[in-house]
């Protein structure tokens, strides 16, 4: 409470300062333009030869094409980490009958189907989708 009573004090005493003697004449103002930093063009070292990749172009260059192994006929639990060794981590899982069933315990399910078909050489990055039905169906 104390400081904020000095401050409204403060400000009252620059307020009667600036009206009193010689209030007539006027006061400069003063504008101070500030612009953004200049956009990088280069890293430290680059010659600037070439313009820098966009990330796009970064993204394409960093997406590493692996060939698709063939899990049909693998339990889902076993094509899943077949996936995985093999660097495909984005994978989803459907039910082979269509009737939208969860495949809570994956080694009970047989993979029937896969898309994109074994055998394609796919960027890691490319949905993997698993079709699965519960083994003996």
């Amino acid at each position: 409470m104390r400081i904020t009573s000095s401050i409204v004090v403060a400000v009252f005493v620059a307020t009667l300062a600036g009206c009193g003697a010689g209030a007539d004449t006027a006061t400069p103002v003063v504008t101070i333009t500030a612009s953004p930093p200049a956009e990088k063009t280069s890293e430290p070292g680059r010659q600037d030869k070439e313009p820098m990749p966009t990330p796009a172009e970064e993204k394409e260059e960093a997406a590493e094409r692996k060939v698709l192994p063939d899990v049909v006929g693998m339990n889902l639990q076993e094509g899943q980490d077949t996936m995985q060794a093999a660097g495909f981590y984005i994978l989803n899982d459907k039910d082979a009958t269509g009737r939208n069933r969860f495949q809570v315990y994956d080694r009970n399910w047989v993979v029937t189907r896969q898309t994109p078909a074994a055998g394609r050489k796919v960027t890691v990055d490319t949905l993997i989708t698993l079709y699965a039905k519960k083994i003996g169906e």
